[in-house]
């Protein structure tokens, strides 16, 4: 199957050698999204919360590009430079799911100033 990448307008831009989102077959693949605002580059909030807000929207504006949603989720992967701020997130991110959530792998990070960074694989098969 060939790759292909969506085109995302006002979206959140690459900050390196990567795509934000690609389609491959039923399936998209969303790069790892940061709390950065895609119109400013600047990053949003300094808490967990405000972090996982901003990031989350980042990932809804991408899928949306697709013609896809948060519910067509099926893998999150979420960095946290602190787990310390595992509830925080967790309650943030429960919020943008419905049920059945995603699977989902959490880890601690080394983000460079940020508290979170989310990448994604969503499913938009029949």
């Amino acid at each position: 199957m060939p790759k292909q990448a969506i085109t995302v307008k006002n979206g959140p831009l690459p900050g390196g050698a990567y795509t934000p989102i690609l389609r491959v077959g039923d399936f998209l693949f969303v790069s790892g999204q940061v709390a950065v605002d895609p119109t400013t580059d600047e990053i949003v909030g300094t808490t967990i919360e405000e972090q996982t807000k901003r990031t989350l929207e980042n990932i809804k504006i991408l899928l949306a590009a697709a013609g896809a949603g948060m519910n067509d989720v099926v893998k999150a992967t979420v960095h946290l430079a602190d787990m310390a701020d595992f509830d925080g997130f967790n309650g943030v991110y429960a919020g943008y799911f419905n049920d059945p959530k995603p699977a989902r792998t959490t880890v601690g990070s080394n983000l460079g100033g940020l508290l979170i960074e989310v990448d994604i694989i969503a499913y938009v098969g029949a």
